[in-house]
């Protein structure tokens, strides 16, 4: 029975190794195909996701502490931070652009096929009444995504709030 959990372990890290490296290729060649295209386009430049790394985020969000969770979901906690305007630089708190920081919860495996699925559907689609995704992180065993942040709270909240 050990050596059985031990495969299923040993085959979905290599999945996961697989998976970390389609997704960096699949961005990187997304990313080169932007940049070789017309640069005037403001329109295709801004739906550019950003990586962020792990560190960048933990000094944004505050160390992830827990006075900056703003909810829980089934992925893991959501985060508060700032980052600097159109990059990845972490900023004071108050400052630069307000971000919402999802952290996939390291135990749930099943989730990094949700969240791969999650970077390539929100990382291309784009519309006023949706949350824009911002970036991502991919580091180790974290698996981080970056929104903007919505000050007036989430659909689900407005639609299901109890008062």
């Amino acid at each position: 029975m050990f050596q059985i959990c031990f495969l299923c372990a040993a085959t979905e890290t290599r999945y996961l190794n697989a998976s970390n490296r389609e997704l960096a290729s699949s961005h990187e060649s997304a990313f080169s195909k932007e940049n070789n295209q017309d640069a005037t386009s403001e329109d295709k430049t801004s739906h550019k996701l950003l990586q962020f790394t792990f560190q960048e985020l933990k000094s944004a969000t505050g160390n992830f502490r827990p006075d900056s969770i703003l909810g829980e979901g089934g992925f893991g906690y959501v985060f508060k931070g700032w980052i600097e305007e159109n990059g990845t630089t972490p900023a004071k708190p108050g400052t630069g652009l307000t971000v919402a920081v999802k952290s996939l919860k390291p135990d749930a495996l099943q989730g990094h096929r949700e969240w791969v699925a999650e970077i390539n559907f929100l990382g291309q689609l784009h519309h006023p009444n949706l949350v824009k995704l911002i970036g991502y992180c991919i580091e180790d065993d974290q698996r981080l995504l970056v929104y903007e942040f919505m000050s007036r709270g989430s659909l689900e909240n407005h639609l299901f709030r109890s008062e």
